[in-house]
């Protein structure tokens, strides 16, 4: 038989037909199947995978540089399952483009996930798996989905992540707020962009800027417009008088240590070994909005996985009822969540917490793989449209340290998507 023959045969049979998503998909970092935990998307910069470390680079690779991006997650249902990944394609506001499969991928878009281990001693078992995404043609913001190779309309998860070509270059530079009222609690993130060599319309127009903190998509500035075109030397300079490209510093985050179970490490307060599982309880954490900023180094936000024991977090680790507690008054009319990118930043049922009138204070409980985590506490209003404030709790504070990325896109002539053109990662108040 031929290979268009078989393909054709393929096709009739439903084994190549694309899932029918349409526009319901969300383009956003979620996990649908509350089975599925720990989604990690990386890049694979070193060949030693029991790094936990890498975990901590964004999903930001260089179309130019051999480096691919690694998707590992994990499966409780303890049960082997068939999963596939498929990849689309979105513009810079995140919705998805008009461009088919074949235009910015080198191969069939839809890909099994064939490599996966079992836990290793472990009171919750589970099935780990890993995927290396392919190589693809465009630079630009892209969508993993990953989906039940059995009822292909059932999406398991989703995550962001974006290839880069530097075809302009970002000069950025990340200080304290030039705003006499709020130089203590904001940064302020300057930027110029030369654009010398490329082709571009309307420089002023064309380029659209997104700056983020700390690895958080809710944490974006967008819109910005540049306050000085030297069209001589091709440069573009965004120093913005009213203040757009300022934001709030926020603190340094809250951690714990939970990567062994046989002695209590930093900031756990307690460890109840049961039969079937552990529950470690975190130190009890108070309000921060008040005093003089406190200098301490973390992960901005971020986690890895390790078990102190076999150093093989991927399999060794367990999943552990991890328990806090935030010793603060009732807050009417306010729900109150621990939040972190083991969350993707969202407020939900998950990290919801509930008040404790005989403790006085809000409690959690949250399923965490064995690991160091950074966390902090957030508040929103039960009001409709919800207010959120992170920093009621946590309070803000210009000279805390931050990682921000600056990203560049632009829509090349006759092209019919936009291309990230420029990445640039800057630090503030760096102290190593």
């Amino acid at each position: 038989m031929s290979l268009l023959a078989r393909l054709s045969t393929l096709l009739f049979l439903g084994i190549l037909a694309a899932p029918v998503w349409g526009q319901q998909l969300k383009t956003i970092d979620h996990i649908y199947d509350p089975k599925v935990e720990t989604v990690l998307l990386f890049p694979q910069v070193s060949t030693n995978q029991l790094d936990p470390s890498l975990t901590l680079n964004p999903p930001v690779i260089s179309l130019d540089e051999q480096v691919a991006l690694q998707l590992e997650f994990d499966d409780l249902t303890a049960t082997y399952r068939s999963f596939r990944a498929r990849i689309v394609h979105c513009n810079a506001d995140w919705q998805r483009s008009v461009l088919n499969d074949i235009e910015f991928t080198y191969e069939y878009n839809d890909n099994p996930i064939t490599e996966y281990l079992n836990s290793i001693n472990t009171k919750i078992p589970y099935y780990h798996y890993r995927f290396t995404l392919p190589k693809l043609k465009l630079p630009g913001n892209y969508l993993l989905v990953v989906y039940d190779e059995r009822n292909r309309n059932n999406i398991i998860f989703t995550r962001r992540f974006c290839t880069y070509q530097n075809r302009v270059q970002v000069t950025a530079e990340a200080r304290f707020s030039t705003d006499p009222a709020r130089q203590f609690s904001d940064q302020q993130i300057d930027l110029s962009i030369n654009y010398k060599g490329y082709q571009v319309i309307s420089p002023q127009d064309d380029f659209k800027v997104v700056i983020r903190q700390n690895y958080r998509d809710d944490r974006e500035i967008r819109g910005l417009r540049p306050t000085n075109v030297q069209s001589f030397d091709q440069t573009l300079e965004y120093k913005l008088i009213d203040l757009s490209n300022t934001i709030l510093g926020g603190n340094e985050y809250r951690f714990f240590d939970t990567r062994t179970v046989l002695s209590r490490a930093n900031y756990i307060d307690r460890i109840d070994r049961l039969a079937d599982r552990n529950v470690v309880y975190v130190q009890t954490d108070k309000s921060r909005n008040q005093g003089p900023y406190i200098q301490s180094d973390d992960f901005n936000g971020q986690f890895v996985i390790d078990q102190r024991e076999t150093s093989n977090g991927a399999t060794n680790a367990d999943y552990i009822e991890t328990v806090f507690t935030l010793k603060i008054p009732e807050v009417q009319n306010w729900d109150i969540y621990v939040n972190g990118a083991f969350n993707f930043w969202q407020l939900n049922d998950r990290n919801r917490m509930s008040f404790d009138a005989l403790l006085g204070a809000y409690r959690a409980t949250i399923l965490l793989k064995q690991g160091v985590y950074n966390y902090d506490y957030v508040g929103q209003t039960t009001t409709t449209p919800p207010k959120t404030d992170e920093h009621f709790i946590e309070g803000s504070y210009s000279g805390t340290e931050n990682d921000y990325e600056v990203f560049v896109y632009h829509r090349p002539p006759a092209s019919r998507a936009d291309q990230l053109i420029a990445y640039q990662k800057i630090g503030v108040n760096k102290r190593k």
